[in-house]
């Protein structure tokens, strides 16, 4: 996969990408407080945490608060044209070495972005143009890109995969002075999934309450951002994993309760990938815990809960439930099956499972 940033082009094995995103936002941050300011930054992908993060830095930091009132500017993609851009990027600051235009929602000029070459091509030296262009990608064979890489600095923001938020938030955290347990970090990607942005905003909770320095637990988790360290999706699966039918039919029960906080399509989904995994696990030749967690994806951790299931389920079983999953969610989404209740549903499944 590429990441273009400044005048270079890297190639980044995928398990490295992580490290290398937060490294390259800090790496733009750091020039810029280091005086390096860049013409252009054109900010593009389908996460846009870091999109959003760059572009706050840029907006709070480049200019004085004097110099913000004449000479830094914001507009919206589905405002304006990109000769609008241009022209307010062509003219000269006042009282202020550079001016600031930045373009907000940028994605809505995906039509049109082409016309961006010229000015690419030769950009106004006392301008900083930034393009917070979400959700979609520059083509990175076009002319456009290859010109607006050369000009400054093309940054593409990532969608992290579920099993990669888990280190994310490791790495966010020890960033902040704090660690935090293997189940609190599986409690909120489980919860939040991989949406860095209202992960982020968990975080920070965590950290105005907690005292640094401090571990963050399941029980902290639960406290203060409500996610139950005991009725949770986490939790289910271990005790489907150790064919604990008690333990199980209670956590359901409590997910009927509160089907809101506990939608069955999520509930479904995660049990459904936890047995893909465990199928998986079975075909492995190399089943040391390593090689497994690696294969699997899975923090080593947990390893000990998939041996655990690998002795209960058999794979022909696991096969069957892994069809019987299936099914629940099609069910679960209405189709075929009369708007069955959450909670018969979770019954079914749990007795298709167990038996």
């Amino acid at each position: 996969m590429f990441f273009l940033t400044g005048h270079y082009k890297y190639n980044i094995p995928e398990y490295l990408n992580i490290a290398y995103i937060v490294d390259e936002v800090l790496k733009i941050v750091n020039e810029i407080k280091g005086g390096t300011v860049h013409p252009i930054y054109f900010l593009m992908g389908e996460e846009p945490y870091y999109i959003d993060k760059l572009t706050e830095y840029i907006e709070n930091n480049i200019l004085t608060e004097e110099e913000k009132g004449f000479n830094q500017s914001v507009l919206y993609g589905k405002d304006v044209t990109i000769e609008d851009v241009v022209s307010s990027a062509r003219r000269y600051p006042m009282m202020a070495d550079k001016q600031v235009v930045i373009v907000k929602e940028a994605q809505e000029l995906v039509r049109t972005i082409d016309k961006l070459e010229k000015y690419a091509e030769n950009p106004q030296p006392t301008t900083v143009l930034v393009f917070a262009y979400k959700y979609k990608t520059l083509d990175k064979r076009k002319k456009i890109t290859k010109i607006l890489n050369k000009a400054g600095v093309v940054f593409e923001s990532k969608k992290l995969y579920e099993n990669q938020v888990g280190d994310w938030i490791k790495r966010v955290l020890s960033g902040k002075k704090y660690t935090i347990e293997p189940k609190a970090t599986a409690m909120l990607v489980e919860f939040l999934g991989n949406d860095l942005g209202r992960i982020s905003k968990e975080i920070d909770k965590l950290t105005i309450i907690l005292p640094k320095g401090s571990t963050i637990t399941p029980k902290a988790i639960e406290e203060n951002i409500g996610i139950s360290k005991d009725y949770n999706v986490f939790e289910l699966r271990k005790a489907i994993g150790e064919r604990n039918q008690l333990k199980a039919y209670k956590i359901a029960d409590h997910f009927s309760q509160n089907p809101k906080d506990n939608p069955l399509v999520m509930t479904t989904g995660l049990v459904f990938g936890f047995f893909s995994q465990l199928l998986q696990y079975h075909g492995l030749k190399d089943k040391t815990p390593a090689n497994a967690a690696k294969v699997l994806k899975v923090n080593p951790y947990f390893m000990k809960d998939y041996d655990i299931a690998l002795r209960n389920f058999p794979m022909r079983k696991v096969s069957a439930i892994v069809a019987t999953l299936r099914d629940i969610d099609v069910k679960s989404k209405g189709v075929g099956a009369n708007a069955t209740p959450q909670a018969d549903l979770l019954k079914e499944m749990l007795v298709k499972i167990f038996n």
